[in-house]
């Protein structure tokens, strides 16, 4: 394993940020559209990401991520595929709602969701481990059906960090350990011929096992 050399590349892509994020308000899978600073964050990685042969994009179907994917790869003619699945968490009724309201509306949900994700259990909304199980389903999807060597997956950070959860065999309960997901952090998984998956970039870092 140590001298083979990656069959496939996934590029993990958050988006950028948001005029909910600035509010500090929960998302999920409510629209909320680029700030000025998500279009810089995304035209910054966009130069970043020029000569990085990705040749198959991924994107979740919601407005932010669609967005962040235009400026990305819309001047290309790279083929943009949008899929629900790569949607972020389903909050419920805590979507368009800010965190401080939140907090002390359901102090103990909240407090799980940021500390103990495995625990979280909102009436109506998405857990932790369905948000892996259906991410997992899809990437299971792109992997067999795509030859890309290079390709981009354009979503959230709930979402984009279960997935990373997996690759590295870390517990749900363990998510939100750093490094954090920043908006418009890339991370990467190397994909080899046996299957095996490794993270080799999280969050625009090198990633230490």
């Amino acid at each position: 394993m140590k001298n083979s050399q990656p069959v496939q590349r996934i590029h993990l892509i958050r988006h950028g940020e948001t005029n909910w994020n600035k509010e500090k308000r929960a998302q999920g899978q409510m629209e909320s559209v680029l700030t000025q600073e998500g279009v810089a964050q995304a035209t910054a990685l966009r130069s970043t990401l020029k000569n990085s042969g990705i040749c198959r994009v991924y994107c979740s179907s919601s407005v932010r991520t669609r967005q962040t994917a235009d400026i990305l790869f819309g001047d290309s003619p790279i083929p943009i595929i949008y899929c629900d699945q790569f949607r972020e968490i389903h909050m419920g009724s805590w979507e368009g709602r800010l965190y401080s309201e939140l907090q002390a509306a359901h102090p103990e949900q909240f407090y799980a969701f940021w500390n103990q994700p495995d625990a979280f259990n909102l009436p109506g909304a998405e857990t932790f481990e369905e948000v892996q199980k259906r991410a997992l389903q899809q990437l299971k999807l792109i992997l067999e059906e795509s030859p890309a060597m290079e390709i981009a997956i354009v979503s959230h950070g709930v979402l984009i960090k279960t997935l990373l959860c997996d690759t590295e065999n870390r517990a749900l309960s363990q998510l939100w350990q750093a490094p954090a997901m920043h908006n418009c952090a890339r991370s990467i998984i190397d994909v080899y011929e046996d299957g095996t998956r490794r993270i080799s970039l999280y969050s625009d870092q090198p990633y230490q096992s």
